[in-house]
């Protein structure tokens, strides 16, 4: 009887270290984004943007967004105009809290336009990932989780 509770205690001691040694590797990353994510906002608000790069999965697709300017309000709201055509849409900010180990950022820009797939605004719906931002430039990456193409957009101020 005494063997079968020192055998439990010791069993007990030994998952109560375990827990505390035992570190996991997919803990979400702890950092905090708000002051990089005000900066990109910030940024982004004033002035107005073009695109002077777009590519999806491989094929340079910029031309589809030439003559367009983009103005992102501070209310979230989104405008692409030429002149002749405006498209209204919403983009926003935020931390992704991701932990898929990418060595992308972990800071989202989201932008959405409520049109139909085969337009090709379409293609700008998504949540990016940004790999590089500046005062003049924000340059955005994403992976697709079907078949891993890659598709980069580059906004430079207008």
């Amino acid at each position: 009887m005494k063997t079968k509770a020192l055998y439990s205690i010791l069993l007990m001691m030994s998952f109560s270290l375990m827990s505390f040694t035992c570190s996991d590797d997919d803990d979400v990353n702890n950092q905090d984004n708000s002051q990089e994510i005000a900066q990109i906002q910030t940024t982004v608000e004033s002035g107005d943007w073009i695109v002077t790069s777009y590519i999806d999965s491989g094929t340079d697709e910029t031309n589809d967004f030439n003559g367009y300017t983009f103005t992102f309000e501070t209310n979230g709201s989104l405008t692409a105009t030429n002149g002749n055509t405006t498209y209204n849409g919403t983009w926003s900010v935020t931390d992704s809290n991701s932990n898929d180990d990418s060595p992308d950022s972990d800071i989202d820009f989201n932008i959405s336009f409520p049109v139909p797939d085969d337009h090709d605004f379409d293609d700008l719906n998504d949540d990016w990932d940004i790999i590089s931002h500046s005062n003049n430039m924000i340059s955005l990456r994403d992976v697709s989780g079907g078949d891993g193409s890659v598709d980069t957009l580059i906004f430079e101020r207008n």
